[in-house]
């Protein structure tokens, strides 16, 4: 809402208020001012002149020397090359030592050899907005009205002089958006009278009807009221009109237009004007529109409407969008002689529909949707009425026409007081709180614990208790309320469990130099049979308007998605890529959702190219090892041990190159390499992957702390290297050494893979490094060659193993 600093001095009394000091008060009040801007602040010494006489200049014949009165002792010489200037006219002359738009400085000059003391001012020159002016004003010099008064400055006639304040007002203030409102705020926070323009028609129905109403749709218009005015004169408006529209940003059109324009930011009311020679007959009837209905509206655009828009008809034809638009066939235009004018009551939720439906947004729907007050229907329609017998001498046929389904009530509200000063921390007393209302123009009555309030209906935003204190906090002033410290029981914030285990996992991913990646929760159908990991066996779920083929169905695995991300930064030549992703999936048992689908929570990691090396000389490429090193990193943070790792095939992963990770049985998920057909098909080198079920993860997390004490006697350290099928795997072997070896072995590590054609063509050695320790005295090498002994013979009996 943009607010005429001048236009509201004619409602309160603000002269000793500078428009800056008016601004901050505002905003302390909570009414936020964006900006303080004055309407011209550029021009010096431009006043009003008065053409006497025009001849053309001897040398040049484009060129006019003028003599023009500025109200001066002596005549000037002006040289001007403007088609249009002529004698008669009153024109905006800068003169000598005058400032324009821009820092242009008028000085004396001579133009083919004929002095010229000053220059007749075009609009464009004096920094005016053209596109709030007619064609003509904005062809050559700006032709003033005749009643312009001749040598007087000419910022007070085009309201250069005035300050624009620009509102940033919160859903809830509508109230404020008009000139009346905003006088009721300012004139409650300064404690001064609101003056209002006085009524002098009176509320009087008239009982001939003139204009029979009808609503035929009630619970969208409560109130429809009318008046019909004759004998119009179209013409421009008068220049204070014009002056006040274009500080609100709204471009004046003609008396009759700007007039409606003018009271609906005056009162926040909006208005329409019907030409009512163009009415087929004496008759408004509000309706629902039909299926199917067209009108043309006023920016000749032809809207098909449905059965939820409100219409204004004459009973045979639509004629207006109801609080949207007027329509053209019932125009104003300059051979418009009698006019009807409209003042109503349109339900905001309707009129929302109806613009955001039809893609149409006017000053009028916008005001609608937020509230606009029933109560001022009838001043609004009486205030037009009276200026268009004041600028377009028209004379008023009779008094209101109206139809009226229900009156307006005003809402009252039970204030405790004790409740107030607990909430803001005051010691307010009840007749301070009087007085605050009383500034707000709030009846009360005031009862044994309070008051009771009655809200004006110009306060829609106001419906229960605390919105009344907050009211008294505005008005009382924040910086008045007393800083004081919270009261109560004080509980420290913290990360819940799982989320302290969530970013546990990302920060030990981190750590291991994987970065973080979010990819998009919808996915495609070729990635949906490119990998079936942790979810199986789970119908898609499509969606009902996906954004594209890419994006049409909730995602039920991580990993195609890392891939993408993969082929991205390959394409621009990021050939080392480390990633992960925390996310979660989707699927469901059912085709067609009768139910929520199941949500789980993924952990997914990828790896390819080289590892990163730094005082090494040799390049070492990612591996099935590496990328389960970082897997047994994250179990081992959150403390699950013993895991199972066995060998499969599933779709998407390399047969030979994949396994699944278990705990006691349960899947916690995979580690493996991506197929080499899948790799082709994203353009990837080598590339190994995890995928993990985060929600496991959690429930099996072990994260107590247990501190041990360093031991006191050396550990032993024996390596042992066997011959076994190719088939074995290593977890198999460590399991039999551990349950061999006994208590005393405190790790056991793979440290060495060999095949050769010596050892056969099915057979593999596998060399482990055992560590025992006794934690209470030192061993003995009897102790440790026994151990040693069960070792290799549990090895021998179990899966045929050969001692190297």
């Amino acid at each position: 809402m943009k607010v005429s600093y001048q236009w509201l001095s004619q409602y309160v009394d603000i002269d000793d208020i500078s428009p800056y000091e008016l601004a901050e008060k505002l905003t302390r009040s909570g009414i936020a001012v964006d900006v303080v801007q004055q309407v011209n602040p550029d021009l010096e010494k431009v006043v009003i002149g008065h053409v006497l006489e025009t001849t053309k200049h001897p040398e040049a014949n484009k060129l006019n020397i003028c003599k023009v009165d500025v109200g001066q002792e002596e005549i000037l010489q002006i040289v001007c090359g403007a088609a249009n200037v002529a004698a008669g006219q009153k024109v905006p002359v800068a003169l000598v030592g005058a400032k324009l738009p821009g820092g242009v400085k008028i000085k004396k000059a001579k133009l083919r050899g004929v002095e010229s003391q000053g220059m007749i001012c075009s609009a464009e020159e004096l920094g005016m907005n053209e596109r709030y002016l007619s064609k003509e004003k904005t062809e050559g010099i700006l032709v003033l009205q005749e009643d312009a008064p001749i040598g007087e400055s000419i910022e007070p006639l085009f309201g250069f002089d005035d300050y624009v304040l620009e509102l940033d007002l919160t859903p809830n203030r509508s109230d404020c958006l008009s000139m009346i409102g905003v006088a009721y705020e300012v004139a409650a926070i300064l404690d001064r009278p609101i003056k209002l323009p006085e009524d002098l028609l009176g509320v009087k129905i008239d009982t001939n009807h003139f204009v029979q109403i009808e609503i035929d749709a009630p619970q969208a218009c409560k109130h429809y009221a009318a008046r019909l005015v004759k004998n119009i004169q179209i013409a421009e408006s008068p220049q204070w009109l014009q002056n006040r529209l274009i500080a609100a940003g709204i471009r004046p059109i003609n008396n009759v237009v700007d007039v409606t324009n003018y009271v609906m930011l005056e009162y926040g009311q909006p208005l329409h004007a019907f030409d009512f020679d163009r009415l087929d007959q004496s008759k408004i009837v509000v309706r629902l529109a039909k299926p199917g209905e067209k009108i043309v509206t006023l920016d000749d655009q032809e809207r098909t409407l449905d059965e939820e828009m409100l219409l204004i008809t004459d009973g045979v034809k639509p004629i207006a969008i109801a609080g949207v638009m007027g329509g053209a066939n019932s125009e104003v235009t300059e051979h418009t002689t009698q006019i009807l004018l409209e003042s109503a009551y349109f339900d905001g939720i309707s009129i929302r529909k109806t613009s955001k439906k039809l893609g149409l947004r006017s000053e009028a729907s916008m005001r609608f949707e937020k509230g606009v007050d029933p109560s001022r229907i009838y001043a609004a329609v009486n205030r037009a009425a009276t200026l268009l017998q004041q600028l377009a001498g028209a004379s008023i046929e009779g008094d209101i026409t109206e139809k009226k389904v229900s009156e307006p009530e005003n809402i009252k509200i039970h204030l405790r007081t004790d409740w107030v000063n607990k909430v803001l921390g005051t010691q307010i007393t009840v007749y301070e709180m009087k007085k605050i209302f009383e500034r707000l123009q709030f009846d009360t009555n005031q009862v044994d614990d309070g008051l009771i309030v009655t809200v004006p209906t110009r306060r829609p935003d106001i419906i229960q208790e605390v919105d009344l204190i907050e009211e008294i906090a505005r008005i009382y002033g924040y910086d008045e309320i007393p800083t004081t410290m919270p009261s109560g029981k004080y509980s420290q914030g913290g990360l819940k469990r799982n989320q302290q285990l969530r970013r546990l996992i990302k920060d030990q991913l981190e750590a291991m130099g994987l970065q973080e990646v979010i990819t998009y929760t919808f996915t495609g159908e070729q990635q949906l049979q490119l990998n079936q990991g942790v979810v199986t066996g789970q119908k898609p779920i499509s969606l009902a308007l996906p954004m594209s083929e890419e994006r049409q169905f909730l995602r039920t695995d991580l990993l195609p998605h890392l891939l993408e991300v993969a082929q991205y930064n390959r394409n621009r030549n990021q050939f080392n890529i480390r990633i992960y992703e925390l996310g979660t999936v989707f699927s469901s048992d059912e085709i067609n959702l009768t139910t929520l689908p199941k949500e789980k929570q993924l952990i997914a990691g990828l790896v390819t190219g080289e590892v990163p090396t730094y005082w090494k000389k040799t390049n070492e490429t990612y591996d099935f090892y590496y990328t389960k090193g970082i897997v047994e990193q994250i179990l081992t943070g959150l403390g699950i041990d013993s895991i199972e790792i066995d060998p499969v095939s599933i779709k998407g992963y390399h047969p030979g190159r994949t396994a699944a990770l278990k705990k006691d049985g349960i899947l916690l998920g995979y580690v493996g390499q991506i197929h080499p057909k899948v790799q082709q098909q994203y353009d990837l080198d080598e590339t190994y992957v995890f995928e993990l079920d985060l929600n496991i993860l959690l429930e099996l997390a072990d994260r107590e702390i247990v501190y041990r004490p360093l031991p006191k006697y050396p550990a032993v350290e024996r390596d042992l290297a066997v011959v076994v099928s190719n088939d074995v795997t290593s977890q198999q072997l460590i399991d039999i050494i551990e349950a061999a070896a006994g208590h005393l072995l405190e790790s056991v590590t793979l440290f060495d893979v060999y095949k050769s054609e010596k050892l056969g063509k099915d057979k593999k050695s596998m060399a482990f490094s055992l560590t025992y320790r006794n934690k209470e005295r030192t061993l003995t090498d009897e102790e440790i060659v026994s151990m040693q002994e069960k070792v290799i013979q549990a090895l021998k009996e179990k899966i045929h193993a050969e001692l190297r």
